[in-house]
């Protein structure tokens, strides 16, 4: 038998499937998406502003979302029940930030399931352990 006549089952799954930031390995799309409403509301310290055109801009120094938001949009929309909404991570979110997984086509699902369970762990937004250290006079 011929090595062309062999069916390819074998999937590339990477070494740590939950660094990615989208997964189609399935029928279902999914990405990781972070809200950069929360980043505003509990002052992360990589956000960062900047003024041009009369407007006031703000975006991640981390480039963890690769968009630059319009300020006043952004806390108008924040006002309204459904709020700003998330936008697509470009890079792994970090701990602090408010992130999930969104799947795009859930219906295409089959009885296999998820071919790529990791992609769903967040990071932690605390250590599991702490340190504390002695020090004796």
């Amino acid at each position: 038998m011929s090595d062309s006549a062999l069916p390819k089952t074998s999937i590339d799954l990477p070494l740590r499937p939950q660094d990615e930031v989208s997964c189609r390995r399935c029928e279902v799309h999914c990405d990781k998406v972070v809200y950069p409403g929360a980043c505003i509301e509990r002052a992360c310290a990589f956000v960062y502003a900047y003024e041009a055109f009369g407007h006031t801009y703000m975006g991640c120094m981390q480039r963890v979302f690769d968009v630059e938001i319009d300020l006043d949009l952004l806390r108008a929309a924040e006002k309204r029940s459904e709020g700003f909404g998330a936008v697509v991570a470009r890079r792994v979110p970090l701990p602090m930030c408010h992130s999930e997984v969104a799947s795009c086509y859930e219906q295409r699902g089959d009885e296999v399931g998820c071919r790529n369970p990791e992609f769903f762990e967040m990071p932690v937004a605390s250590p599991s352990f702490r340190v504390f250290a002695q020090i004796d006079p």
